[in-house]
């Protein structure tokens, strides 16, 4: 809502270079009305230049749950004084309480120090100018830019050693751990976007093109080497390994144990064997379902490949045509994993 080419940031930018100061409450008007003492009610359609004129009196601004009117001016909050504020200003204690009494935005513009807090659920951020915000969006990119290096330099590893038949959970694991690395560090860029609004469109793209199919090779990983490949297991293996602490998400122990292992195995020496599924997504134009009937049927990468073409049609959704796309498919895919070791190195 008060992201940059919004009507709402227009507005308190105005405010803020005028250094007159303010506070303004967003929310149901209806249900904050116990909090409100005298001011003059107006109930007229928001704009930046309405809420800069209002803004030059000393009370409250009320605007509707959607910021589009402006119900009331030059009010005085009144919420319980025995909330815990640990502001000091007058403007930002009464801010903060209201956040903690209400489900509103309250948004204080500090009059000396060109601040502007934000306060809900009875939480503060400071909004940070823009130049502060995109530096910070670029350096978790360059840094993004690393991970997802690093990723697909031990997943075409992995890959390689799939088709050897040469795996170790170690390997997987080393993948795994990337692969969640790259989403959350995506996610803390994602959160810049959205403060930049709309001077987030080119970080935006970037982070776009950066994340192009990591989360379905993560998935696919996962599936392949679950222990209980069951629904069921799939959507809680996924589930805890995205809120797993970041000391945790280190500890191979605790990534093996989330996919159904005895944490005190040695993930170095233990062999696994692929369903498939990851190798199999890779295949342009072979639908989902078609990939699981194949892992349904075959049961695993090493089986498909020692699968004679005639094994291969019978699979239900194969047929002779798409088993020769499957056959090439594979065969594309240890050449170009054979040219990316090769360049890696």
């Amino acid at each position: 809502m008060v992201a940059p080419g919004t009507t709402l940031r227009e507005g308190l930018d105005n405010i803020m270079h005028a250094r007159t100061g303010g506070l303004i409450i967003v929310g149901e008007v209806d249900e904050l009305s116990f909090l409100f003492s005298g001011g003059i009610k107006l109930d007229i359609d928001y704009s930046p230049a309405l809420l800069y004129q209002v803004a030059k009196m000393d009370g409250a601004i009320v605007l509707n749950v959607n910021a589009t009117k402006i119900a009331m001016a030059n009010v005085q909050l009144m919420p319980d004084p025995t909330i815990l504020s640990v502001e000091t200003g007058t403007r930002h204690r009464t801010a903060e309480r209201v956040s903690k009494q209400t489900e509103a935005l309250v948004i204080a513009i500090s009059q000396r120090r060109d601040v502007v807090s934000l306060y809900v659920d009875g939480g503060k951020y400071i909004l940070e100018d823009i130049p502060v915000v995109l530096a910070k969006a670029n350096q978790a990119l360059a840094t993004l830019d690393k991970y997802r290096t690093r990723l697909d330099q031990v997943s075409t590893r992995l890959t390689a050693l799939e088709f050897e038949g040469g795996a170790t959970l170690h390997d997987v694991l080393t993948v795994l751990q990337r692969s969640e690395l790259v989403t959350r560090m995506a996610v803390e860029i994602e959160r810049y976007i959205v403060e930049l609004g709309t001077e987030g469109r080119l970080i935006e793209m970037q982070l776009e093109e950066t994340m192009v199919g990591t989360a379905a090779d993560k998935a696919a990983l996962v599936h392949d080497y679950l222990a209980e490949n069951t629904d069921e297991e799939f959507a809680a293996a996924l589930d805890q390994i995205g809120r797993l602490p970041h000391h945790d998400l280190l500890d191979f122990g605790r990534l093996a144990e989330l996919l159904g292992y005895d944490r005190k195995l040695n993930t170095l020496d233990y062999p696994v064997s692929p369903r498939g599924f990851r190798i199999l997504g890779r295949i342009p134009r072979l639908p989902k379902l078609v990939v699981a009937q194949i892992v349904h049927d075959f049961g695993g990468l090493d089986e498909l490949l020692a699968a004679t073409d005639v094994e291969l049609e019978t699979v239900d959704g194969v047929g002779e045509i798409r088993a020769k796309d499957i056959r090439e498919g594979l065969r594309r895919l240890q050449e170009i994993n054979l040219v990316d070791r090769y360049l890696q190195t």
